[in-house]
């Protein structure tokens, strides 16, 4: 039995850190930047998205990385109108200034999701 006594949060908790884990070691960081970049690029990610694709890739994430993937969130006025790569990369870039962390590290979270979501 794990130590929550639920093995649901066992679970969730061990996927989450493998999630991380994986930031960190494409990106080769620290924990805390990990989850840093994972929560700023899902973000991104979940407003250009439509409330019909944002349910379905939430159903796919790992419960705390869905929480994580719904805080916040307002559905009004989604997806949000950034239709170029470089004006999704400027949501990025300001996104990562507040954490102070090289804009370019989303795509360790592109990774990650290629490998754990369809």
């Amino acid at each position: 039995m794990s130590t929550t006594g639920l093995e649901m949060f066992h679970r969730t908790l061990h996927k989450t850190n493998v999630w991380l884990d994986n930031v960190m070691g494409i990106v080769g960081c620290h924990m805390q930047d990990a989850y840093a970049i994972l929560r700023a690029t899902l973000h991104a990610l979940r407003d250009r998205l439509t409330v019909k694709e944002t349910g379905q890739l939430a159903a796919q994430l790992p419960m705390l990385i869905r929480v994580l993937y719904f805080e916040g969130w307002d559905p009004t006025g989604k997806p949000v109108k950034e239709r170029h790569r470089e004006d999704f990369l400027g949501r990025m870039r300001r996104e990562m200034e507040r954490y102070d962390i090289d804009p370019e590290r989303p795509r360790a979270v592109f990774q990650v999701l290629a490998n754990g979501v369809s």
